[in-house]
């Protein structure tokens, strides 16, 4: 066997209604004064309510930063991190989409005071700790509750990521009942970002692939291929709202260990060019960079396929199936509402030269596609995706 490291999240609690009991769980394992980072939306339409409830009956003193934007710039993060430290904060919880925990773990770290953020981009380039940590999502995607990531805009366009274990958080939880007022398009576009993880993950290239994300990766596939579509048609559904949450979970879990490649690159452009966001940027790009994979990774494409749809003709032999899948994964966008071409968020021709000169930075993730990316391969894939 391949030698291998598995870092994961040391305590994930996964109980609908969970947040009932957050008070007694802060304060028996984490601190007694927390910030709490979020973003409007999450105090807009009431979820910090039953948290702040229970931390109350607990006599936990609360801050709550609730500024955090999607692709969230060094500023917010500068700006949530002088609060923690004004008031002295002795944990940090991250409450929100992946956004607000990609925050919270770099808040949690800067707030000890002894890194600066310029320093500790790239990979395990983290030399001190950080405040204890606690992250809850609120949308079934990023999985970044369980991985040693934040993704970070630097300058106008540009993502840069932090990569340490020390970002981990001490507990993850998981309470479905926070995803249950999701949008449809939200739903469905966190869900395709889950399915991109887990399909990443178990075509990675990363020297650090294994058999427990490939497991895991599986796993998380066929949850969200079985739950993906009532999640989004019945959004009270709690079963479904349950299952995608722990399969995004169990994707990140995946990705986090064996790491996701060219889609997240030619994704991460996208989104800080353009404001597309994360999961839907993933979603744009999935058929085309894997139709472009085939030749290399066909055969592990038709092991996910029918995980994901059961019903997929398996007697065609491996690069049939892998093409049915890609079709299939391409219909599915479509048939949940999601937008399935450059064009219809807004991209032109033009544009893509500057897209393909971004992706082309993101060698932390290029490295470990199943087949090499040149320039000209990243502006095919483009042209083919507008």
């Amino acid at each position: 066997m391949t030698p291998f490291t598995f870092n994961t999240t040391p305590q994930l609690i996964c109980n609908p209604g969970a947040m009932s009991g957050l008070g007694e769980l802060v304060k028996s394992s984490i601190g007694n004064h927390i910030l709490i980072v979020t973003d409007p939306g999450i105090v807009k339409y009431g979820l910090l309510e039953t948290a702040l409830k229970s931390l109350k009956a607990a006599d936990i003193q609360v801050s709550i930063f609730e500024d955090v934007e999607a692709d969230p710039k060094e500023s917010i993060i500068l700006a949530a991190t002088k609060i923690a430290l004004e008031r002295k904060v002795d944990a940090i919880i991250g409450l929100g989409g992946g956004s607000s925990m990609d925050v919270a773990k770099l808040v949690a770290l800067l707030a000890k005071g002894d890194e600066q953020l310029g320093d500790v981009y790239g990979i395990d380039m983290i030399k001190g700790n950080r405040l204890p940590l606690v992250l809850i999502p609120t949308t079934a995607g990023t999985g970044s509750e369980v991985t040693p990531i934040s993704i970070v805009t630097v300058g106008a366009e540009t993502k840069k990521g932090v990569v340490s274990r020390k970002l981990l958080p001490d507990i993850a939880i998981l309470d479905a009942d926070l995803t249950l007022g999701l949008p449809p398009h939200v739903t469905a576009a966190t869900g395709i970002d889950a399915m991109v993880h887990a399909i990443e993950a178990f075509t990675s290239r990363g020297a650090n692939n294994n058999p427990l994300s490939a497991t895991l990766g599986k796993e998380a596939l066929r949850l969200l291929g079985a739950n993906i579509r009532t999640a989004v048609k019945e959004g009270q559904n709690r079963e479904a709202r349950s299952n995608m949450l722990l399969g995004a979970c169990l994707a990140g879990q995946a990705f986090a260990n064996s790491p996701v490649a060219a889609v997240h690159a030619l994704a991460y452009p996208i989104g800080g060019i353009f404001h597309v966001p994360h999961g839907l940027s993933n979603a744009l790009v999935l058929p085309e960079v894997m139709r472009f994979n085939a030749p290399e990774c066909g055969e592990d494409y038709a092991a996910l396929a029918p995980l994901v749809f059961p019903d997929i003709d398996q007697t065609g032999g491996s690069q049939k199936i892998c093409q049915d899948f890609i079709d299939r994964l391409a219909d599915l966008s479509r048939e949940l509402g999601l937008e399935t071409t450059l064009r219809e968020v807004g991209i032109q021709e033009q544009d893509l030269v500057k897209l393909a000169d971004a992706a082309m930075e993101q060698t932390r993730l290029l490295v470990n596609n199943p087949r090499p990316v040149t320039h000209q391969d990243a502006l095919t894939i483009y042209q083919k995706a507008l």
